[in-house]
């Protein structure tokens, strides 16, 4: 089985400020650093340990380009890293990243780039899963409850098992994936993630496996002082 991960790392991450990411050298969240690296390379770190994943394709801005194959090098990761020009939007950062992928791959994986704490185990599980039915998330239920408005007066309460909060890796298989792709651009189409996409194809159902709280998505100031505190405890500091 050979599966390709696809990280889109275009964004421009406005709600993160400029003030922690510019001592990384750019004002893009998933250069910031975490014990001296970037959030990027720590991702992409823990792709390269699963023997399944063949290679990981990086959509990145062409001026960030350079910047991140000298942190590339300097990390020495153990799996083949490419880059490619991401777009506009994380749906065209994927798409550009699809394309570069060898049809013959079995799953592509798409993961946020500043997911850096999702756990080898889980990633393994996701992807045995796709293998077995050609589509899988991970995703965690909410232990808030959820309501329904309108404007701002609630209209229901939705039963919490009924509900999953979507996270990455996203794992489909790679002609899934790509007529999923090939069909929302025809139809002018922008889903919220990867999976959206492939539920509109009516093929397949996407499985959900259990994901974990600690697999946050950095994308405030205040996201780092949890992710300082998961690193070290990762490191066992």
């Amino acid at each position: 089985m050979r599966v390709a991960v696809i990280i889109p790392a275009a964004g421009l991450g406005t709600r993160m400020g400029r003030g922690g990411a510019e001592r990384a050298g750019t004002s893009r969240k998933q250069f910031m650093l975490l014990n001296g690296e970037p959030i990027l390379v720590h991702t992409i770190r823990k792709f390269a340990s699963v023997p399944a994943v063949s290679e990981v394709v990086v959509a990145l801005r062409a001026d960030d380009q350079e910047w991140a194959r000298k942190q590339l090098a300097a990390a020495a990761i153990a799996k083949p890293v490419r880059l490619v020009t991401g777009g506009d939007s994380r749906q065209e950062s994927v798409q550009n990243a699809l394309t570069a992928i060898d049809p013959s791959t079995d799953l592509v994986a798409v993961h946020d780039a500043v997911r850096p704490f999702i756990e080898v185990a889980t990633i393994e599980k996701v992807i045995a899963e796709a293998y077995q039915t050609g589509a899988a998330i991970v995703g965690i239920v909410p232990v808030d409850t959820v309501k329904k408005v309108h404007r701002n007066k609630i209209r229901q309460t939705i039963p919490r098992e009924h509900l999953v909060l979507a996270q990455t890796p996203q794992v489909f298989r790679y002609g899934l994936l790509y007529q999923a792709f090939s069909q929302a651009r025809i139809d002018s189409f922008t889903g919220t993630d990867e999976s959206s996409l492939v539920e509109r194809l009516e093929q397949v159902e996407v499985s959900v496996v259990p994901g974990s709280d600690r697999n946050i998505k950095i994308t405030k100031p205040g996201d780092m002082d949890l992710a300082r505190l998961f690193l070290a405890q990762e490191s066992g500091q």
